[in-house]
Parts: C-alpha cells; structure tokens; sequence
C-alpha cells in the first residue's frame, strides 16, 4: 500500500468529530497532566499540544509530560500528537534551563554567517527532538524593518528581506534535518508594523509589488526548502483582502496567495486564536470556522479550554449545516496525516512509534540523553560572542580600564504575550565581576526605572566610580530608561551603553559616545558582553537594522 493509499485508509477510519480534532492545537494549564487533563483528551482527541513556560519545569519534566501526553492519546485509540513549542531562541524560548538555548534570530544574523542558522537550529532540533518535541514554531520570517515594532524586533533576522530569507531557509533545513517540523511564520510579514497583534489589528498599508519584493520573498524561499508549517498573521492587508479581516481568516490570503500563487503544499496554520486581534473582532470560536473557511489546517487555542470545546462544536455545526464540507475537513486532515507520517511522529497504520511509547530514561541531573550537550554549548557561546557588535567608540573608552565601573541593568520583561516570563536572569554587572574587575552591580526592574533614577545617580556621583556601563531593555519604548542614561551622561563620567534588546535604543539618545547591540539580555549574552568589554573577546558583530543615517545595516563593529 503506497502512502496515498494509507492516508486514505486512516482517514476512512475517522468520524468526523475525530476529523476535527486533528484540525485543533491546543495548551495545557501547568507542568502536569493532570486526571480532569487526562479526562478532557480523551473526550476531546486534539491533532496536538502546545507547551509554553507554564508547562516547563525543567527537560526531564517536560520529556515526561511528553511521554503522558502521547500514552493518553495511544490508550484513548487517538492519533498520535504533534508536540509543539515556541523555542525561537534568544528572549523567545519556553525552555531556558538545562537545555541549550541558542542566540535569536538577530543576534544570529550579526555574527555574520548564515551557517550558523543552520548549526543553530540542527542542533536545537535535536535536543527538542530528545524531549519528543515533533514541531517548534521557528524561525521567524518577519523582515523586521519598522524600528517601532513593539513585538518582532530581535526575532528577526534583519531588515534584509534577503538576508531573512537566507538565514531563515537554513533555519528550517536545520531543524527538519533534526527531524522536528519547522514553522515558518508570521504569513505573511509582522515586520513593518507599530501594533501588536496579540493587542490590536495591526495595518500593513503595502501593495502586492512591494510586499512580493519584501515580506514575501522569505516565505518564498521557505517553501522551496520544504517548509512543513506556515503560521498566519492575525495581521490586515488591504492590498490582498477588500474586507477589513486578519490574514488568518483571509482566502485571499491563505488560498489565493499561498496555495494558488506561490504553490505551498505544506500545512497552514493560525497563530493563537485567543490574541486580541481575533477576540475583539470575530472572537474565537467564530474565527476558528473562518480560518478553516479561509484555507488554515491547523487552528490554534493556546489557553482555554471551554474555546476549545466551543470551536469542536462550531466546526462540527459548520459541517452539519453546510457551511464547510467534510471534503474541506478531508482536505486538511490528508495534509496533517501525510505529514505525521512523513516525520515519523506516526506509523503508516496510524499506530505509535516504539520510541514514542518508550519512557524517557532521565539521569541524575534530570535530563534526558542528547539534551544539554557541551558541543552545543559550543556552538552557542560562539555564535553570542561573534555577535557582540560595537556600534560606537567615540571616547575611546574600550575596553574597559581596571578603575571601579558602576554597572546598571534594566532587567528584561515580557513586552508581549510572545515573551512570557523571562527566567534566570544575570546583570550585567555580575557578568563583569566574574570577570574579576572592580564592580558596583546595580539591577532595577523596567517598570521602576523612574523611581530609581535618583539612587542610581547618587550611586555614580561616588568618587570611586570611574567609569559606568548601562544595559538598557527597549529603552526607544520607555522614555524614563532614556532620561536614566541622559542623567548619567551628565555626570561626565565616561559612559557606555548596552543595548540588551533592540539595537535601536540609541534612537532615544543619540548623541552617546559609546554604544553596544547585544540584542539579548539572556545569561549567555550577559558573559559574551562582559567579556567583549573587558577586551578579552574581539567586536565581530555587524548592524542586521539600520540606526540612522550613518549607521545603516552591514556596517560591522568598530
């Protein structure tokens, strides 16, 4: 029996109410499955499971969970599940402790080599892989070339929709090489946006020429690597669709743009259909048909489980009804089967593989075998160290002389949705006291930056301060970070600032002398800048954004 012949087979053997489930991703509340958990997947068979951070514990917790998830759906009689997670790398990872967690995507296209892109992604698909993760929502797409984009940012690879599409290709072979199932996303293009779509309906005002010459081309790419997943955006596009709608719930844009004119062939799916920009206009349960309707396969619920059980229904009476055929339904099904299939996450029979039912065998440190590993360490710390990129050294001030520095870090917050909780955080000025230098190490949260700015000044009036470091956080967002580093300027101490985020925090105080993209604020990074300042690494990193005028993208560190 060919591979047609088996999908047909298995499909054959679904109602349709198991039909509809492989089209629904849905989440999970904590780090357990627990028994109402295990109640509700069975009276609710899911096409597969999204972890975020309120899942994770640690690998061998989440490798567990994986195995429990996958034995309730193999003793419910259900098909076997896409496991999924957000794990971008850099500030967007769900994972962050035990694993290798690798620089994002900006802080990859800085170092220069669109190998790396590759090595990065191989070798994070494995370790997913060895926590029975099939499918990770990466890379990002988003030629990020709107320096007021408050959600893509350093999850992109630049505003080079060429270099997007160069490094993101390799992303995709790296993981799916791994065996893991890359997503390309957001369909098609969050990059020049101000608006959030987990807040808001964002606007791309484009037509077709430009975007086909811009937001596109990556996708374009993707797909001609083979890309198994492409994720909408919940995003309007008045040149592709005349009905003020996101692109998830567009045919114009699922159908007639990435089915009929650019050819995919692979599974689309939505982003989450609890995002504002799908509640505060169709809503969730409605939406859900519509992206069906649209084109989508896949539909995403990350949250709430009575949306979940409400889209069952809505889909089910959109059948019944009419309003959607069960060919339609079939349509989508043929794809997630033949994929399931085709990554090995199912057997032709529709029966579980013998690594899927094995029990992950966890050692005394809790982590399954092939997780953690020191060669991917390796290739991690490498990379954040080539990405370090000196964007200006006007004062001569690096590296940093052995006179006492007062460092001060903003501490990373979750802007969005997208970033959750940022864990295991390390200030920039104890990555320079492991450096064995003179240090006063000041950490203030983002949101109390304005009632502290009097102590951290008082801090650098100190006549043994003789040098200060900052690492800003989106300080171009917050204007009190701003007024922070123009008041330390003004104490005509020698300065240099460190952006930790997005590169263009020097737009919100130009006229700095010594200036840093780090593009991270993980513990990582933290050590690669300290390291950088001191001297003991060389600046290789090169501008992926443009700054200004002088400082445009590709210009390399000084």
């Amino acid at each position: 029996m060919n591979s047609n012949s088996n999908v047909e087979a298995l499909l054959a053997r679904l109602s349709l109410r198991e039909k509809i489930g492989q089209l629904l991703l849905c989440g999970l509340p904590g780090p357990e499955l627990t028994v109402p958990l295990v109640e509700f997947i069975k009276a609710h068979p899911v096409g597969g499971i999204i972890y975020f951070a309120r899942n994770v514990e640690g690998p061998g917790q989440v490798a567990q969970l994986t195995y429990q998830l996958q034995s309730t759906a193999r003793e419910a009689s259900q098909l076997p599940l896409l496991i999924s997670i957000d794990q971008e790398g850099g500030m967007v990872a769900r994972i962050a402790d035990g694993i290798t967690l690798f620089p994002g995507n900006m802080a990859i296209a800085a170092a220069g080599a669109s190998d790396d892109a590759y090595e990065a992604a191989l070798a994070s698909g494995k370790e997913l892989s060895a926590l029975g993760i099939n499918l990770n929502f990466a890379p990002v797409l988003d030629v990020n070339n709107n320096p007021l984009n408050p959600v893509i940012g350093v999850r992109s690879f630049g505003e080079s929709a060429q270099m997007v599409a160069e490094y993101g290709a390799q992303a995709v072979r790296g993981y799916q090489d791994a065996g893991v199932s890359a997503c390309a996303k957001h369909f098609p293009g969050h990059g020049d946006t101000a608006a959030d779509s987990h807040l808001d309906l964002p606007i791309v005002p484009h037509d077709l020429e430009r975007m086909k010459g811009l937001e596109l081309s990556p996708f374009v790419k993707a797909i001609e690597e083979g890309v198994d997943f492409i994720m909408s955006a919940h995003i309007y596009f008045p040149a592709l669709e005349a009905e003020k709608k996101p692109a998830t719930l567009s045919s114009s844009v699922l159908t007639g743009l990435l089915r009929d004119q650019l050819g995919y062939e692979g599974v689309i799916m939505t982003d989450c259909m609890e995002m504002h920009a799908i509640v505060d206009t169709y809503g969730t349960v409605e939406a859900s048909v519509m992206a069906l309707e649209a084109g989508a396969d896949l539909v995403l619920i990350s949250h709430t489980h009575e949306l979940l059980t409400g889209a069952y229904q809505a889909i089910e009476q959109a059948v019944l009804s009419g309003r959607l055929t069960e060919e339609r339904i079939d349509e989508s099904v043929r794809r997630l089967l033949s994929l399931k299939i085709r990554r090995g996450i199912m057997m032709e029979d529709g029966s579980f593989p013998q690594e899927v039912q094995a029990a992950p065998v966890i050692d005394a440190n809790g982590l399954p075998a092939g997780v953690g590993l020191a060669e991917h360490g390796d290739i991690a710390r490498r990379i954040s160290e080539r990405s370090m990129t000196l964007v200006r050294d006007d004062a001569g001030m690096l590296p940093l002389s052995g006179k006492k520095v007062l460092a001060v870090t903003v501490a990373s917050s979750a802007m969005t949705i997208a970033d959750e909780k940022i864990k295991d955080q390390l200030s920039l000025g104890a990555a320079l006291i492991e450096q064995g230098i003179h240090v006063e190490d000041l950490s203030i949260a983002a949101a109390e930056v304005a009632e502290q700015i009097g102590s951290v000044i008082t801090a650098a009036a100190s006549p043994d301060i003789e040098q200060i470091v900052i690492a800003t956080y989106n300080a171009h967002f917050y204007s009190e970070q701003a007024e922070l580093v123009k008041q330390l300027q003004a104490t005509g101490k020698p300065l240099a600032v460190v952006a930790t985020r997005n590169p263009y925090d020097l737009m919100a105080f130009p006229d700095i002398k010594v200036y840093i993209a780090a593009y991270e604020s993980r513990p990582l990074t933290m050590r690669s800048v300290a390291r950088a300042l001191l001297g003991s690494i060389p600046f290789k990193g090169k501008l992926p954004v443009t700054l200004s005028d002088e400082l445009t993208a590709g210009i390399s560190s000084q």
